[in-house]
C-alpha cells in the first residue's frame, strides 16, 4: 500500500509540473539582480523547470570577494550551471572558490559538477546531503521529462565536499559566512546562508516570494515556520529567498510565514469540525489568490498539511 502511494504521489507531482506552472513564465530565463555592492542574486522564473530555463527555476546568488566568489546553489543541471556561471561573468572574471547547497531540491545541487571540475569546493550540511541521496531517482526523473535529455546532458550527481550537522563558518576575501541548518522544512536540510557583515540572508527554500510555496511529501509545516523564525531572529537587512527577487524580512513573511501559519490554523479548524481528507481542497485560501501558482498548489498544499497534522 505504501509503495502504491509514493508512486501515485510521483505521478501526481509530475502531472501537477507538466500543466499550469509550466505556462506561467516558462521561458523567461534567469536574471541578474545586484543587492549590494558584491552581492548579487540570480532570480529565475516563478514558473516551472524547463528545457529553456535548464532546470533553473529558482532563486541562487552569489557573493563577489577579493579572493574569489562564493555561490549559493549551482542551478538545476550541468548546462543550468554554464548558465549561472556566464551570469557571474559578467560581473567578475574572478573564479567560483566555493558553492554552498542550501537544500536537497534538484536546482540547489545538481549544477555541482560543472564547478567541482573548475576547482570549487562544495558545501551542505548533512541532512541536505542524506535528502539528495535519497531523492536523487526521483529528481532525474522529473528533470528527465521537463527540462529534456539535451538540457539536462552532462549532468552527474557530484555531493558536497564538506559537510556540517548545525552550524559551520568561514571567511574568504574578508567576508564571513555563517552556514546554518533550518530545516525541515520546504526539505529536511534547508539551510541559510547568513553575512552578519552585510546583514543580509540567503534563505534558500525557507522563503518564496512572490509565488506560493509548495509542502509536498518531504516537507514539514510545522518545522518550516520554526526555521523562518529562526531566521527572522537574525534580523537581516535583505533576504534573498529560494524563489522570486530579493526582499524585505517583511515581504518573506507575508508570502510564506504568513501562509503557512495560516494554512496549518485553516486545516487544524477544519479536521476540529470533522472534515475529510476528501473535502479539504475545498478550503478557502483567497486570501493568497495573488501569489503565482496559487490555483495549482492550494489544493495539495492543504491536503499535504492535513496529512501532516493527523500524525502530529
Amino acid at each position: 500500500m505504501r509503495s502504491n502511494y509514493i508512486l501515485k504521489s510521483l505521478v501526481g507531482l509530475l502531472a501537477l509540473l507538466l500543466t499550469g506552472l509550466h505556462a506561467t513564465q516558462a521561458d523567461e530565463m534567469p536574471r541578474l539582480q545586484q543587492v549590494d555592492g558584491h552581492v548579487y542574486a540570480v532570480v529565475g522564473p516563478l514558473g516551472n523547470r524547463t528545457a529553456e530555463n535548464l532546470g533553473n527555476n529558482s532563486t541562487s546568488g552569489f557573493v563577489v570577494t577579493d579572493e574569489g566568489v562564493v555561490l549559493i546553489d549551482p542551478g538545476g543541471s550541468y548546462r543550468g550551471a554554464q548558465a549561472i556561471a556566464a551570469l557571474i561573468k559578467q560581473v567578475t572574471d574572478k573564479p567560483v572558490r566555493i558553492v554552498i547547497n542550501s537544500g536537497g531540491q534538484d536546482h540547489r545541487w545538481l549544477g555541482n559538477g560543472y564547478f567541482k571540475e573548475r576547482g570549487a569546493r562544495i558545501i551542505a550540511s548533512e541532512a541536505a546531503v542524506a535528502d539528495q541521496r535519497k531523492r536523487l531517482r526521483d529528481q532525474l526523473f522529473l528533470l528527465d521529462n521537463l527540462v529534456g535529455e539535451k538540457g539536462m546532458a552532462g549532468t552527474q550527481a557530484v555531493f558536497a565536499d564538506e559537510t556540517f550537522a548545525e552550524h559551520t563558518s568561514f571567511k574568504l576575501g574578508g567576508i564571513t559566512f555563517e552556514l546554518k541548518l533550518a530545516g525541515p522544512a520546504h526539505t529536511p536540510g534547508d539551510s541559510l546562508v547568513w553575512l552578519p557583515g552585510e546583514g543580509i540572508v540567503f534563505a534558500g527554500d525557507l522563503v518564496f516570494v512572490e509565488r506560493m510555496l509548495g509542502v509536498l511529501e518531504h516537507s514539514s509545516s510545522r518545522g518550516w515556520i520554526a526555521a523562518f523564525d529562526a531566521m527572522a531572529a537574525l534580523e537581516p537587512r535583505v533576504v534573498i529567498p529560494g524563489h522570486g527577487p530579493a526582499t524585505d524580512l517583511a515581504q518573506a513573511g507575508r508570502d510564506t510565514r504568513d501562509y503557512l501559519v495560516f494554512l496549518r490554523q485553516a486545516v487544524g479548524a477544519f479536521m476540529a469540525a470533522g472534515g475529510g481528507i476528501a473535502d479539504i481542497g475545498r478550503l478557502d485560501q483567497s486570501a493568497f489568490a495573488h501569489l503565482a501558482g496559487y490555483e495549482l498548489l492550494k489544493g495539495r498544499n492543504a491536503q499535504q498539511v492535513f496529512q501532516e497534522m493527523e500524525w502530529e
